[in-house]
């Protein structure tokens, strides 16, 4: 498929649920952020479970499951940057969403080393469950011109998933809702997991085991941000998804 009509096509499926979202943001005020927040979380659960049907990505379920992205590099690169301003215009939109955000806390550094320390926790359980099938019934190899927009696809992708699972979500639990730090990366983890359900169960064939992941991912993700910060949770998650994305394992 040309790379114009597949975004063409992803765009049009994405339109009706994108003017529901819109309209009722537009009718929600800043003040209510738990709704505003809702609204966030799943226009971006639909526009994420809407890549499966409009292939630009597929998994299976061989060596437990794979993932591979769409072979149009530049298909790739949009939905990364696209990624990157609708994160921009949430928090141009909401100021009290922003104010959630905490990108680091302590050390940059050591903040940047665990968030790829934890992608290797994260992908570690896969890669020995891969050793069992082979990279030909996993999606096979992905060729190396497509690594670098798959890279920009896998970070800013998972940049927009973080930032209102570890970074509006998360600080919400932790302020308005007065959890405790633990409690608030536990309870975001869960939902994180809970979010993939339409995907794992219905969106595609994968099951059970993309929802164990997925609450696996989210609770070392999440457990991340709370020491460190947004961005070194996002290292996680992006650098997780790019090696398994990848052919990598």
């Amino acid at each position: 498929m040309k790379v114009l009509e597949l975004i063409i096509n992803y765009i049009i499926r994405l339109m009706p649920g994108m003017m529901l979202a819109g309209f009722l943001l537009l009718l929600v005020p800043r003040r209510i952020t738990l709704l505003r927040l809702t609204v966030y979380l799943l226009l971006f659960l639909f526009i994420r479970d809407a890549m499966t049907p409009a292939g630009l990505w597929s998994f299976g379920t061989e060596g437990f499951f794979w993932l591979r992205f769409t072979d149009n590099s530049l298909a790739l690169t949009v939905m990364g940057i696209s990624s990157a301003i609708i994160v921009f215009a949430m928090n141009a939109l909401d100021p009290n969403l922003k104010a959630l955000l905490v990108w680091f806390k302590g050390n940059r550094v050591t903040g940047i080393l665990a968030g790829i320390g934890a992608a290797l926790i994260v992908v570690a359980p896969l890669a020995i469950i891969y050793l069992q099938t082979s990279l030909v019934d996993r999606g096979g190899e992905v060729a190396f011109m497509l690594l670098f927009p798959l890279m920009l696809t896998a970070f800013l992708g998972n940049l927009y998933e973080e930032v209102l699972f570890r970074g509006y979500l998360q600080g919400y639990l932790e302020t308005e809702g007065s959890m405790s730090p633990l409690r608030a990366a536990l309870a975001s983890g869960t939902a994180f997991g809970l979010g993939h359900i339409f995907l794992a169960l219905t969106v595609t064939s994968i099951g059970w085991p993309l929802l164990i992941f997925a609450l696996y991912e989210g609770i070392v993700a999440a457990l991340v941000r709370m020491k460190y910060g947004v961005v070194p949770a996002t290292l996680t998650h992006g650098l997780a998804i790019f090696t398994l994305a990848s052919g990598i394992l």
